[in-house]
């Protein structure tokens, strides 16, 4: 035997056939349950139809992709949207989160592998001296290497290496659904801030007419033929709306504010230019109702957690079985410096370990029950955020198609309230009427023509949770795979 081939001498061959064997059996017997995608409730067809104009579509026909808020046609929201994914800082937070779900697979993937280490040591000693001689220093050198290795007999590292996996998959699908949240959250703030600059418009310009209708009654007073009271009506109704208006800058401040977090600036340096909403939402297509699972991120990532749990069931019951343990060590050893890096000062040891729980107080059984009911859970969340998604786009559906025909009813009522205004004026400048049935005339034809600004922006921001409830335009094989997960980070 040439014993320079390896530092195990003596009976290698019976060590490595033992842990040959027990590298096999370790691929052998997984405990636990196999995972199955639960069932969940998925119609066909949405209970709430398209609103006109809208298509249902086929699962790929025309299914919003990658950076759905183009289909505004607003450069400005188009660069705003840009800038969530690199400066928005809870988008960085869930994508550090995902980051860190990616290591914890590698570090429960290193339970596949042995442990080695190393530990070398000089000891020096001196004995004391014998009678009629003299005392002798000795020194011990030693560098000794340690294996250890307990074998996966029952699944239960494969089991974690899983789990660790599918934690990973929802941390990714958790900062998918973040970064939607958020696009969304900008979109519906912008829209509904350049409302308010619709609004602001209008106040400004019934202010300016109130203006004109103050200097009427002001003359018709110093002519003789009206009140002092229609004087001072015209100047409440001028200061109210003035009142208004400045009430209107207070909330678009906020929203510029809330946008300029979301890009992740200070406020103090940013600034949205007003712009008037003019053409309601586009058409989106739907997609098949029953496709909703595999386009929303929070749909995948509640799924993955099932799947997680699962693997938990399988890693308790794996603690009913023995676990097995192989620890080998060899080094070199000697007390001169001079040999000890040498071949005699070999030396080595290795054996296998068995070990097994016989009474527990029944601790393992409520470990396995608990991680039963964790994954009935988790089950049970899946599904609530399905039935959750579904309710979203009927909502948003719902929305739209009732606030399309909204707008309808409302500009009429604008185009009356408008006539009525102009007869009421035309009756008070030729002294058939009051003043207070033209102020009547005026407060109800500025409460129409705002409510038909408020229902354009709450169409387009409508639009956008439907979007949102639609998925983004992700889907499910985006994902990223295990092998994915596995990757070390760059």
């Amino acid at each position: 035997m040439n014993h320079r081939s390896n530092i195990f001498d003596g009976p290698r061959t019976g060590a490595t056939l033992a842990l040959a064997g027990i590298l096999l059996l370790s691929d052998g017997c997984m405990v636990g349950p196999k995972y199955q995608r639960p069932v969940v409730p998925a119609p066909s067809t949405y209970k709430e139809p398209p609103p006109a104009g809208w298509k249902e579509a086929q699962p790929n026909d025309g299914v919003l992709r990658g950076k759905w808020w183009e289909i505004y046609g607003d450069p400005q929201l188009n660069a705003l949207e840009e800038q969530i994914s690199i400066s928005n800082q809870n988008v960085l937070m869930a994508e550090a989160q995902y980051r860190e779900a990616k290591d914890a697979v590698r570090i429960a993937r290193s339970g596949l592998y042995p442990t080695v280490g190393a530990s070398p040591s000089i000891l020096g000693t001196r004995t004391p001296a014998k009678l009629g001689g003299t005392a002798s220093p000795q020194g011990l050198y030693d560098l000794p290497f340690d294996l250890s290795y307990t074998a996966d007999l029952w699944g239960s590292i494969r089991r974690s290496i899983a789990a660790s996996a599918n934690a990973a998959q929802v941390s990714a699908a958790d900062l998918e659904n973040a970064r939607l949240t958020y696009q969304a959250d900008l979109a519906s703030d912008y829209f509904q801030l350049h409302g308010l600059d619709g609004d602001a418009k209008l106040l400004a310009s019934t202010a300016k007419s109130y203006e004109e209708f103050l200097v009427l009654t002001r003359n018709r007073y110093a002519g003789g033929v009206a009140s002092l009271g229609d004087v001072a009506q015209a100047q409440t109704q001028l200061e109210t709306t003035r009142a208004q208006l400045v009430d209107v800058g207070v909330q678009r401040a906020q929203f510029e504010h809330a946008i300029a977090i979301l890009t992740g600036k200070p406020p103090s340096g940013f600034s949205i230019p007003p712009a008037i909403l003019k053409t309601p939402p586009l058409p989106v297509p739907l997609g098949v109702a029953s496709a909703l699972l595999e386009r929303r991120p929070d749909i995948a990532g509640a799924e993955r957690q099932v799947a997680a749990a699962n693997e938990q069931i399988g890693i308790a019951k794996a603690a009913f079985y023995p676990t097995l343990t192989l620890s080998a060590s060899a080094g070199l050893e000697s007390t001169s410096f001079l040999n000890w890096l040498t071949w005699p000062s070999r030396f080595w040891s290795v054996g296998p370990q068995l070990a097994e729980t016989l009474f527990d107080a029944g601790k393992r059984h409520a470990q396995v029950s608990q991680a039963e009911a964790a994954y009935d859970a988790t089950v049970a969340n899946y599904r609530q955020t399905v039935l959750t998604a579904f309710q979203q786009v009927e909502d948003n559906l719902s929305a739209l198609r009732i606030l399309a025909e909204e707008a309808e009813v409302t500009d009429r009522a604008v185009k009356a309230a408008e006539e009525s205004l102009t007869i009421s004026t035309d009756q008070y400048k030729g002294g058939i009427v009051a003043y207070l049935q033209v102020i009547t005339a005026q407060t109800a034809a500025l409460t129409e023509e705002r409510a038909a600004v408020d229902v354009l922006t709450r169409r387009m921001t409508a639009s956008v949770l439907l979007i949102e409830a639609l998925g983004g335009g992700w889907d499910a094989s985006k994902l990223p795979a295990v092998t994915d997960v596995m990757a070390a980070n760059k």
